[in-house]
């Protein structure tokens, strides 16, 4: 129906009932996918957790996971890269199957112990059935690159619980210092819908504490400061390290299918060596004994970080963030006792800090710490996720994100390097300009 002959502000309520409702259609997909994958996801801890012997078939479920990623996969193996890729450019389908395969891989990598998360399955699934949606509707180039971030934002809110944080992280990852508004208004429908149809379901999500009747101390938002620097560099150590096992084993093992099966032996044996299964899988006990607890061990975080980086890094299928959620709960208990805070209160603050930081999405998490400990920890959360926002590196989990205004101290090394670099023998990468 051609609305050219009415007058706007009628073009503009038709315009916004149509995103709504377009929002809306995305967020039931992504919120039953989102659902069906949580139930699957919790029968595989479960089995896992009875059955020890499962552990030791790990290698043989990357096996199975690497034959059909390499053999049937197509372009469904770049994953959530795949769907920022097309919201910057739209230039190929994402595959119908990727939404099944990565549902089925990510539950054999738990079934199995392998360390990972559930974000990336849920946004995959979510993008791979909302671009099948467009192709039904045969909508245009500029709607479906709306809906892909529609899609992101009601596959994130939906799968954790956080609504709000879904859109802001939807607007938020697929570049660095820019949102494109005018995917609002499906992005809001897409990420409540989604959450609700996974909460009407009876799918729970991880319990965590509200921080009630904080004050505004400066003494504590200092202490927050210091720790946010090491959520920001833990997230720089977790990145690189992912990447490095990556490119070390391309090197290695040529054959695609036998990288999860190397990733797979070793994880076997680092359980062996560290002599506790604490670390395989989702690990949400870590966040409940850093909350409701006596707190984690000192090293969890480090153990977690590096579980989850030789499974991901093999080629494993599965998330990134509820890893890194883990990583900073158990690495903000750790420093609490150091810095003479609450244990609950600095676990939080890691807990959406270090996934900030990996992702480069500090609103986002901060907008989801305000969701899930309440409203007056948000000036926390602010220098928390700003300050491990700034301690990182423009590469983060997300390969394909742009970076449309640098970080601070990156433009300011890059106007050092650029003035100095000809004296100093140094060179900077290429960065945007600040216009």
């Amino acid at each position: 129906m051609q609305l050219d002959h009415f007058p706007r502000p009628i073009r503009l309520a038709v315009g916004t009932v149509r995103m709504l409702a377009l929002g809306a259609i995305v967020g039931v997909l992504a919120g039953l996918a989102s659902a069906a994958f949580l139930t699957a996801l919790s029968w595989a801890t479960e089995q896992f957790n009875d059955r020890s012997w499962l552990l030791y078939l790990l290698p043989v479920g990357g096996l199975a996971v690497g034959l059909a990623y390499h053999y049937a996969g197509g372009r469904s193996v770049e994953g959530n890269n795949l769907i920022l890729d097309q919201i910057h450019e739209p230039t190929d389908w994402v595959p119908r199957r990727m939404a099944p395969m990565v549902f089925v891989g990510t539950v054999v990598t738990h079934l199995f112990g392998g360390s990972a998360g559930r974000e990336g399955t849920a946004i995959q699934m979510s993008g791979s059935l909302t671009d099948g949606l467009v192709r039904l509707l045969r909508l245009g180039p500029t709607d479906r690159r709306l809906l892909l971030v529609a899609s992101v934002a009601g596959g994130f809110g939906a799968v954790f619980g956080v609504p709000l944080a879904g859109v802001v992280f939807g607007l938020e990852v697929p570049a660095i210092g820019r949102f494109d508004i005018r995917a609002l208004l499906p992005s809001v429908a897409a990420s409540f819908v989604g959450s609700y149809f996974v909460e009407a379901l009876g799918v729970e999500h991880t319990a965590t504490p509200h921080l009630s009747g904080l004050g505004l101390s400066p003494l504590l938002l200092l202490k927050v400061a210091i720790a946010g620097v090491a959520f920001g560099l833990v997230a720089l150590v977790f990145t690189q390290f992912t990447h490095s096992v990556k490119r070390f084993l391309a090197r290695a093992v040529a054959w695609v299918p036998g990288r999860p099966v190397v990733g797979g032996v070793v994880v076997v044996v680092l359980v062996a060596v560290v002599g506790t299964r604490a670390y395989n899988g989702l690990s949400l006990p870590l966040i409940e004994t850093s909350f409701f607890g006596s707190g984690p061990p000192t090293w969890a975080f480090a153990f977690k970080l590096l579980f989850t980086a030789v499974t991901l890094g093999s080629g494993f299928v599965g998330g990134e963030v509820t890893p890194l959620f883990v990583i900073g709960t158990t690495l903000g208990a750790t420093l609490a006792g150091l810095l003479g805070v609450p244990v609950p209160f600095l676990a939080a603050m890691g807990f959406v800090a270090v996934f900030g930081a990996a992702a480069n999405t500090p609103l986002a998490c901060t907008v989801m710490g305000v969701e899930l400990f309440g409203v007056s920890s948000t000036p926390y959360l602010l220098v928390a996720c700003g300050v491990a926002f700034l301690c990182s590196p423009h590469e983060g989990i997300y390969s394909s994100q742009r970076v449309h205004r640098p970080k601070l101290w990156h433009r300011r090394l890059s106007r050092i390097t650029k003035r100095y670099g000809g004296v100093i023998g140094t060179t900077a990468g290429p960065l945007p300009s600040d216009e």
